[in-house]
């Protein structure tokens, strides 16, 4: 199907240069496996899992099957007072793969939502608690928390803050982990840095623990250009918060459902947070939806006064939709049935070797790994930040491979079932585009 240019004046497009797309539109018209179609009738393989999400590959037929059958069975079920059995059904199949003690799933829409949930219940439980003067969110410098008010607020990326005036009250932010100087062309988490979880202390000293709700990080800050934590960066922050009482938020939007080798990054780096956030591969992208996992003391805290009283004011007309369990429970069945959730341990480091061939190409100035997930640093044009990586973008794209630029940083995350041979493709596709472009 093609469009003529009338047919997209209409659709204002989410995080897109949308005069540049207009002008030459990518349309996307079909996908299955490692691959999508686009309106040229060509394949094009998909070397970010659609954007971050689908973890499976394309056109997974349990999920497919799981979203038929339950459209014609039960189409939606009221969230509030009411519920239908798939939703337990989910909670129950997801605290068996979360870290210990992490026993209550929390339904939303999106990681955006999920983000402002596990905010709403960190200054909830504090006050429920009798502790209601902790009320601080604290950030980090190049998070991203997604695209609503509590998420941007925390989040510390530039571009996402800087047109939309004050945001919350009350947010600080600890400084980032990237660190050229001493990490460049890491393999794995870097050997420097953990000191920077430190610089907690010195907001605990500026506005006192007893002040402060909860720390927000991405255990890989992937949206910001994939930041890998530095060794024993993750265990120091979960030192810090356990000393002061202050609660400890993963957002794992990007890195839950097997993109670190486990399926979450929690375990991979041996670091147990107190709620984490988690969207994308929970449903491989088929129908939207996001989740917040809570330690059993958190929600145990709102358990509290007569029984026919609603514990916590809040949740989405869409929580636990029918469609969004009947995807996700689809998709958990792929991820046991082809071990999916720790294949990236077993790629990561034929992953690591390929991106790291690049090294020395032009442009290139660091290139980041872990699991399935690259980072691979450029350059900007002298006067023009982002337009080189885009320019990759564009000339990948026009050899038939999907990468994501951010920034002048290339970001990777293939689906968990990329095969060697397309590891090599992808990353000769952009080899050749790197020798290519300006």
């Amino acid at each position: 199907m093609t469009l003529n240019p009338a047919a997209l004046d209409a659709y204002w497009m989410p995080f897109t240069a949308n005069r540049q797309f207009k002008k030459a539109p990518r349309l996307l018209t079909q996908a299955d496996g490692m691959y999508f179609s686009d309106d040229r009738g060509r394949q094009v393989l998909d070397g970010i899992a659609g954007l971050w999400c689908v973890n499976a590959g394309h056109n997974r037929p349990h999920i497919v099957q799981a979203i038929q059958a339950q459209a014609a069975e039960l189409d939606f079920a009221p969230p509030f007072q009411m519920a239908h059995p798939k939703a337990f059904e989910l909670a129950e199949q997801l605290v068996q793969l979360s870290p210990p003690g992490m026993n209550k799933v929390f339904f939303t829409n999106s990681g955006s939502e999920s983000v402002d949930t596990a905010l709403k219940m960190a200054i909830a439980y504090h006050r429920v608690r009798g502790d209601g003067a902790r009320t601080r969110l604290i950030g980090r410098e190049r998070g991203y928390h997604g695209v609503n008010f509590g998420g941007i607020s925390v989040g510390g990326m530039v571009a996402n803050r800087k047109m939309f005036g004050t945001m919350l009250g009350g947010v600080d932010h600890i400084r980032h982990t990237h660190d050229p100087a001493r990490n460049a062309y890491s393999v794995g988490q870097p050997a420097h840095g953990a000191e920077l979880a430190d610089d907690l202390e010195r907001l605990v000293a500026l506005h006192d623990a007893s002040t402060i709700a909860a720390v927000i990080v991405e255990p890989i800050a992937g949206s910001t250009g994939v930041l890998i934590p530095p060794q024993g960066y993750l265990q120091r922050l979960r030192e810090i918060c356990d000393k002061h009482g202050i609660l400890l938020i993963f957002d794992e939007v990007i890195t839950g459902f097997g993109r670190t080798g486990n399926p979450f990054g929690a375990q991979t780096f041996g670091v147990t947070p107190d709620l984490m956030t988690v969207a994308k591969g929970l449903t491989n992208g088929c129908v939207p939806m996001g989740a917040v996992f809570a330690q059993q003391k958190i929600h145990d805290t709102f358990m509290t006064g007569p029984e026919h009283l609603i514990e916590f004011f809040h949740g989405y007309t869409y929580s636990a939709h029918p469609l969004a369990c009947a995807a996700a429970l689809g998709t958990l069945k792929t991820y046991a049935e082809e071990g999916l959730l720790t294949r990236a341990s077993q790629l990561q480091d034929t992953f690591a070797k390929a991106l790291h061939s690049l090294k020395g190409e032009p442009h290139v100035i660091d290139i980041r790994n872990l699991g399935l997930v690259g980072g691979i640093e450029l350059a900007p044009l002298p006067g023009e930040p982002a337009k080189r990586a885009f320019n990759i973008f564009l000339d990948c794209w026009e050899q038939g491979v999907l990468i994501r630029t951010t920034g002048d940083t290339i970001a990777l995350s293939p689906p968990l079932i990329i095969e060697t041979k397309q590891i090599d493709r992808l990353v000769e596709t952009i080899r050749t585009a790197l020798r290519r472009v300006a």
